[in-house]
């Protein structure tokens, strides 16, 4: 079983430019109404679509409203991507940090209000 998460945005242009230009994703699928992108490494995709395209049922044409919503990527290197998305003037949402959990991690903002929590998880085990 395999998982894509689909957003339903009018703003696929500048998610698109968020997603390849600061994140490294590349394009899987285009068109006119759907954007499929995948991550670097092809480890997994995510889709936008218009709202209120014809080509799609009822159940697909209610936008994205900002919340309620977050995605992980998980690399190998937090600190890294921390410091090259500052440098490409990246807002950064939350700090990058060390939780009590082993996670490591900070956060930015899609251009749809999505959080995306970027994360090196430690091992706590000794």
């Amino acid at each position: 079983m395999k998982l894509n998460a689909g957003i339903i945005t009018q703003k696929l242009a500048e998610t698109k430019a968020f997603y390849a230009n600061n994140l490294g994703f590349g394009i899987t699928f285009e068109n006119e109404f759907y954007l499929l992108m995948h991550t670097p490494g092809q480890e997994a995709e995510i889709s936008f679509l218009l709202p209120n395209h014809p080509s799609q049922q009822p159940l697909f044409h209610r936008p994205f409203q900002g919340q309620g919503m977050y995605l992980t990527i998980e690399v190998d290197d937090v600190d890294s991507v921390y410091e090259t998305l500052k440098k490409k003037e990246v807002p950064i949402k939350i700090a990058l940090r060390d939780e009590p959990w082993g996670d490591r991690h900070f956060a930015i903002e899609d251009p749809n209000g999505i959080g995306i929590d970027i994360v090196t998880y430690k091992n706590t085990n000794p």
